[in-house]
């Protein structure tokens, strides 16, 4: 197994930061509460897509109210990032909406399609976390398009392309505490069935409590390679972490190989405290074809924003590694 390690020089010391097979930009984190032009209480997460040659952040923050709200950022290289004066969008006013956001919108994933931007979103209420669908042609205006699944549920993240004639999202749907990553169809993107579970929790790994999909999946020759979170309880409270999984192109319900280690696990200051600690959660990656790159964007303890880079083949060689050499 190859150890990518990353020897960097901080305060004057040589240390060594990583074993993990994403690499950590040194300018970590891109954006803290300080960068945020309104008022605000955190920062979370956000979803990432690249238009028009710049790459574009939809990012979740936590107005002063306590609710999750959508601020916009861009970049010209991926790594120092502008945000938007206001936030772009907010819980609606507007019924069916209003009821089922009123708790604030949270964790949203982009995928582009036909050149048009998606949005999938959790809308949160006091009846709980729901799937809603938004649409986006410029990043000025949102159009919402329907809320899409039952509380509980949440981690929704559509496919860039239809497979078999049909819209394809991942979703976790809760069972208790336990959430574990299922897979639903639909023809308008409005009425979703057809559902099955994709994968679950491992009682023996570091993802044994909960799962969900991170990252919109990338389509490459070997199948759908997706980037999800798992969580471990622990004795000081839960630890996020990101593994990779490799699904078949024409089934993704259809394993074809699963990492037994983590991609990305919480070292780092920015990483282990914060609002709540010991947390890494992509909501955005993008795929860079030139390169053969994938520029992975991650929230970091609830309090800041980070990006990290790794080679596609390293992601897919995860995929496939036997567990007893690891």
């Amino acid at each position: 197994m190859s150890v990518m390690i990353d020897d960097r020089v901080t305060s004057g010391k040589t240390r060594l930061v990583g074993r993990d097979v994403i690499h950590r930009w040194e300018g970590n984190p891109i954006i803290t509460l300080e960068d945020i032009p309104f008022s605000c209480n955190t920062v979370f997460n956000a979803a990432a897509v690249k238009c028009q040659g710049h790459y574009i952040l939809l990012i979740r923050v936590e107005d002063k109210r306590g609710r999750s709200i959508f601020a916009l950022a861009r970049s010209e290289d991926g790594y120092r990032f502008v945000v938007n004066p206001d936030p772009c969008m907010v819980p609606s006013t507007e019924e069916p909406f209003a009821t089922y956001e009123a708790c604030g919108i949270e964790d949203p994933r982009i995928t582009e399609t036909d050149g048009t931007y998606y949005v999938m979103y959790t809308a949160y209420s006091r009846y709980g976390p729901r799937l809603a669908l938004a649409k986006t042609d410029d990043f000025q205006t949102y159009e919402r398009i329907a809320l899409i699944s039952e509380p509980v549920n949440k981690d929704g993240a559509l496919f860039p392309r239809k497979i078999n004639g049909r819209y394809v999202r991942f979703d976790r749907p809760n069972v208790g505490s336990t959430g574990n990553i299922w897979v639903s169809y639909s023809d308008d993107l409005i009425n979703w069935g057809g559902s099955e579970v994709v994968m679950s929790t491992r009682t023996d790994h570091w993802d044994r409590s909960r799962i969900g999909a991170s990252a919109p999946p990338i389509e490459t020759e070997q199948g759908w390679l997706e980037i999800y979170h798992g969580v471990k309880e622990a004795a000081a409270g839960p630890i996020y972490r990101l593994g990779v999984v490799m699904l078949d192109l024409e089934n993704p319900a259809h394993v074809l190989g699963r990492a037994a280690i983590p991609i990305l696990t919480p070292r780092e200051y920015y990483e282990r405290v914060g609002d709540i600690g010991n947390v890494v959660f992509s909501c955005g990656a993008i795929y860079e074809e030139q390169t053969r790159q994938v520029k992975m964007y991650y929230g970091a303890a609830d309090t800041c924003i980070c990006v990290g880079t790794a080679k596609l083949d390293a992601l897919i060689e995860r995929c496939f590694e036997e567990e007893d050499a690891l």
